[in-house]
């Protein structure tokens, strides 16, 4: 039994690190970061997600918090700027916490519900692909809570020069709250619906891997 402790106190640090590394290296390529935060990282969550397909959702939970830690790292210089009064990003110390909270914490948390499926639907390959889809969701709606919440004033903004094609319907059509619920939705899904799509489409690669499709997990208890 303790072997198979550290074997996944192992497998997972292992796992933190490829979503780590991948994650840093997608955030180095510039066509897929949004200036306003938020970019496409190439299924950098999936390994956090088959931690949680592995060894549970209670472990699952627990590494997606560790992860969330480690992006409030890399991302320090972006959260640097909701504390810092010169800054353009700068906000009062209560919504700069929250910000942090809901973007990192709740979102990349959120990942460990990628198991969830894993005793409810038979196929492997299926189960993962439904976990991964739904732990995403979760985290898309996080980022459009804290979107909604902290940035909709630039609502107006970005229907009128980022996207003019369809901002002129959306602006003459919904104004206040309205307003800043569609663009959060529409301008996290513009990184997140693709990452969510990339990642459902990995798991069903990753589930037919023979070594995996083979493979038992065994939740541990403890």
């Amino acid at each position: 039994m303790q072997n198979e402790k550290t074997k996944r106190l192992t497998l997972t640090a292992m796992m933190i690190a490829i979503a780590t590394v991948i994650a840093f290296i997608c955030g180095l390529i510039p066509f897929l970061n949004f200036p306003f935060g938020g970019g496409i990282t190439i299924a950098s969550m999936l390994p956090i997600i088959i931690i949680a397909y592995m060894y549970g959702t209670k472990w699952g939970i627990f590494t997606g918090f560790c992860y969330s830690i480690i992006q409030m790292m890399l991302g320090h210089s972006t959260i640097a700027g909701l504390f810092m009064p010169n800054s353009d990003s700068y906000m009062m110390i209560s919504y700069a916490l929250l910000v942090c909270f809901i973007d990192y914490i709740l979102a990349y948390t959120a990942l460990g519900l990628g198991g969830i499926f894993r005793n409810r639907i038979k196929n492997k390959a299926l189960s993962l692909c439904v976990g991964s889809i739904v732990a995403l969701t979760v985290c898309y709606l996080m980022h459009v809570l804290s979107g909604f919440l902290f940035y909709g004033v630039w609502a107006e903004w970005f229907f009128t020069d980022v996207m003019p094609s369809i901002g002129e319907s959306i602006l003459a059509t919904f104004s206040g709250k309205m307003l800043a619920l569609i663009y959060s939705f529409i301008y996290n899904g513009c990184y997140m619906i693709p990452e969510i799509i990339i990642t459902a489409v990995a798991t069903l690669i990753i589930a037919r891997i023979p070594y995996i499709k083979k493979t038992d997990f065994v939740v541990l208890k403890k």
